[in-house]
């Protein structure tokens, strides 16, 4: 039994839908080049306005608090009163913080503009992939346009780095941010003309004021606790009492969703074991990725001593990979063999990678020991990435897409910040102790950094482990009456329908 299809566009219609695409990408790719282009410009800031260690390490925390702390809410929030407006909003809101970041002068306003630059991020960030399943119900062209989001996603980080490094060393720091103002104004004129009004379901669908302090808590606090527990240590009264407290305020949270009559985080979302298992699986792979990008990074600079725009050319080849696969092959070979099988092939590539990551030695060759890495990882990413937000993405309805989209930009920034957290503080701590032991600088640094890329790849590999167990595998969708879409019978069915169905 096979629903009636949807009708087919007009050309001109189906053409305002990719460039609306393009748009939304602009915006996504502003905010992900923000995250890195900042890593690379932090010596110079840090020496400009005088900032200690540990202050400067605020110009990176204000803004993930933010950003991690309000996806979720501003995610739902799309759904009740307007992807669309939300999105405009965000942008308003990023562009007017950036100005102020770059016009900083002093400590306290650069951290204070980057607070609110997370604000605006979130809220920018957390409804784009909404925006875009419902742009495109069909799975062939939704497949397309999750993998153009995806090579943003993936690949901004490694352009972010190189974009960093030159405007940091041609001109000054205050232009990493200052560049977004042209990049936000234009996509904000192009998003009026362009992307479809939504108006929502509705603040009575899910105003519950309580339920979204609750969350807004317990998500930053939980942000919190991650990046600071490589200052305070991992078993410090601080890190143990800031995570109890981040745990029982989010327990309270799911506890007052389950009981509300109008739920402002619906539970149902994570009935899916598709979708579940898809966010548990990012947040295990995105730890590894990003940890490795940060060290990896740090592993150039420090110890084969390159500058921040070889430091940018050097991870090219993987911005390159990502763009080769998830462009266009890899929404192919996920409606030819399945989202599952895509995504495991994936993660091997990028667990390989890593592993050949971990052999370089501390005279490292960059084409011998080096490249190899870079061309795996951008392979493997590349197919990563669609096939993961695709799978994220199977339970959305119209009226949870936001939702649904802001969880998957929340498990990617959780799972980015614990693995910085978790690999930072290991490498330090390994390399402290072959320093003591009387290794040289070089060779205790380029120890602590081999474990972190071990750890890295381990996660990677237990992110496998557990699609190989709990991800479904591909059925025969009519057999149950579901709707039909070719070679999409993959395990995007939520178990819901499939009780209905049956």
């Amino acid at each position: 039994m096979n629903p009636t299809p949807p009708p087919r566009l007009d050309a001109a219609a189906d053409r305002r839908r990719w460039i609306a695409l393009v748009v939304l990408c602009a915006g996504f790719l502003m905010i992900i080049l923000d995250q890195t282009i900042v890593n690379v410009a932090l010596p110079s800031i840090q020496s400009d306005l005088h900032f200690s260690q540990s202050a400067l390490a605020w110009v990176v925390n204000a803004y993930l608090i933010a950003f991690g702390g309000l996806l979720l809410l501003v995610g739902r929030l799309g759904d009740l009163i307007g992807r669309r407006r939300i999105f405009l909003a965000g942008l308003t809101v990023f562009t007017s913080a950036s100005l102020l970041c770059g016009l900083a002068q002093g400590q306290a306003l650069l951290i204070g503009a980057r607070f609110v630059q997370g604000v605006g991020g979130a809220m920018t960030a957390a409804v784009i992939l909404g925006m875009i399943v419902t742009m495109f119900p069909n799975p062939s062209e939704q497949a397309k346009a999750i993998g153009v989001y995806s090579f943003v996603a993936a690949a901004g980080g490694a352009i972010g780095l190189l974009a960093g490094g030159v405007l940091t060393q041609a001109i000054n720091w205050h232009w990493i941010f200052f560049v977004n103002l042209p990049i936000g104004i234009a996509t904000a004129l192009f998003a009026i003309r362009l992307l479809p009004s939504d108006a929502g379901i509705g603040l009575a669908h899910g105003a519950d004021a309580p339920g979204a302090v609750l969350l807004v808590a317990s998500l930053m606090l939980a942000v919190y606790t991650i990046v600071e527990a490589s200052n305070y240590g991992w078993g410090s009264g601080h890190t143990l009492g800031f995570g109890a407290l981040a745990v029982a305020l989010l327990a309270s949270f799911v506890l007052r969703q389950a009981r509300a009559a109008s739920p402002l985080i619906p539970l149902r979302v994570f009935r899916s074991r598709t979708v579940t298992t898809a966010n548990l699986m990012q947040v295990l792979m995105v730890a590894g990725m990003f940890g490795m990008f940060f060290l990896g990074a740090l592993f150039l600079q420090r110890v084969l001593r390159y500058d921040a725009i070889e430091v940018g050319l050097a991870f090219l080849p993987v911005a390159v990979g990502i763009a080769a696969l998830s462009l266009r092959l890899a929404a192919s070979l996920t409606m030819r063999f399945g989202a599952k099988p895509t995504l495991i092939g994936g993660l091997v590539l990028v667990a390989a990678g890593l592993l050949v990551f971990r052999r370089a030695p501390v005279n490292a060759n960059y084409v011998t020991d080096l490249l190899p890495a870079m061309v795996l990882l951008g392979i493997g990413a590349g197919l990563v990435f669609p096939a993961l937000m695709t799978l994220a993405m199977s339970g959305a309805t119209a009226e949870d897409s936001g939702l649904a989209s802001g969880l998957v930009n929340t498990t990617q920034q959780v799972g980015g910040a614990l693995g910085l957290a978790v690999l930072a503080t290991l490498s330090t701590t390994r390399t402290h102790a072959l320093s003591a032991h009387g290794a040289s600088s070089a060779d205790a640094l380029t120890g602590g950094y081999h474990l972190a890329f071990t750890i890295a790849a381990g996660l990677v590999l237990a992110a496998i482990a557990i699609g190989l167990v709990l991800l479904r595998p591909a059925r025969a969708l009519e057999a149950v009456g579901a709707p039909s879409h070719g070679a999409w019978a993959d395990a995007e069915l939520e178990p819901a329908y499939l009780e209905e169905a049956a």
